[in-house]
């Protein structure tokens, strides 16, 4: 005969407490004497009792989880904003439940939204980081508790996002601090938030140094696409220094400058965005702008925590500065 699991009237018939006081307890309900608190929580211990989340979902109208929309996606961006999600959900004791999108577009997005709420939901995070995404975000029910991660920071829905613009700068000036004249950059694709923040900071480090601002060298975020890029900039023997937006367009920046015979650091200097694991074992080791994704978590489940406490939209904006990883792709120019 199988042993049934422990219920709520056992940790009570333990603690020697109605039902309705273990509730309280499960539920932090400040109307609770410590003493018994303490019981309850010793009988759980003891009885290894677990929570039915499906019951209290139906009480309480909402689950201990936390729907997350994301596009189906490897890129290392959304890829490590999604884990970081997860395990800071974890440790407040939310379960994450992820809506895997092919597009992030208005009907898939509403459509993935919609299955969350269906399970009740205790509220939702949206990993946003394209334009097609924001007309959705706003025709979202206002009731429901939302935050969107590297989205449109000029709609009015609640944001956490790395600071891209300042990770740009840092990167330019770490390059003309050098000593190079002036910054190529090449970009990511030109519907991401992620991409607009980068060129932007990009042109206003050149502005604020008064140094020629280039071309803008337009790309996606693959290797291919840099060296792609890479085999036009070793061509130009006045290219001394690249800004590139992420770290696998500087993977294939770098290997179209070693076929050409440029030397990096020593004839062209190199810089990424994101700092992925293998950075430091590019040849030569990248110097690149690393982003908090753990903080980008933590403010994004504190802001949408506000929310669901309060049934109001509390902070609307959380921007979260990245850090420059400086290592040995940079050197000053080449001497004519």
């Amino acid at each position: 005969m199988a042993v049934r699991d422990p219920a709520m009237t056992d940790v009570a018939r333990l603690a020697g407490v109605s039902h309705q006081t273990v509730s309280r307890v499960l539920n932090d309900h400040p109307n609770v004497r410590e003493q018994t608190r303490l019981r309850v929580q010793a009988a759980i211990a003891e009885l290894g009792y677990r929570p039915n989340r499906a019951a209290r979902a139906l009480v309480t109208g909402r689950s201990q989880v936390i729907g997350v929309v994301a596009q189906n996606t490897t890129l290392y961006g959304p890829a490590s904003l999604l884990a970081a999600l997860e395990q800071t959900a974890a440790e407040a004791g939310f379960a994450v439940s992820v809506g895997s999108v092919r597009n992030l577009d208005h009907r898939s997005i509403s459509a993935a939204v919609e299955r969350h709420l269906a399970h009740r939901v205790a509220g939702v995070v949206v990993i946003a980081p394209v334009e097609s995404a924001g007309e959705a975000l706003e025709r979202l029910p206002k009731s429901v508790p939302l935050v969107t991660v590297d989205g449109d920071p000029h709609r009015p829905v609640p944001l956490v996002t790395v600071d891209q613009i300042a990770g740009a700068r840092a990167a330019t000036q770490h390059l003309l601090e050098a000593g190079h004249s002036t910054v190529w950059h090449v970009s990511g694709p030109s519907d991401w938030f992620d991409s607009a923040g980068r060129i932007e900071g990009w042109r206003a480090a050149l502005l604020a140094a008064g140094a020629e601002i280039p071309p803008l060298v337009p790309a996606d975020w693959s290797a291919a696409a840099g060296y792609r890029c890479g085999q036009m900039l070793a061509r130009m023997p006045e290219v001394t220094a690249v800004f590139t937006a992420n770290d696998h367009l500087a993977l294939g920046v770098l290997r179209a400058l070693h076929e050409h015979g440029r030397r990096v650091p020593d004839d062209i200097s190199v810089v990424g965005f994101d700092d992925v694991p293998e950075a430091a074992y590019f040849i030569p080791p990248l110097t690149t702008v690393r982003p908090d994704f753990a903080a980008v978590a933590q403010a994004s489940l504190d802001m949408l925590l506000a929310q669901i406490a309060s049934d109001s939209g509390g902070a609307l904006r959380r921007t979260i500065a990245p850090t420059l990883v400086v290592r040995n792709s940079v050197a000053g120019p080449p001497a004519r």
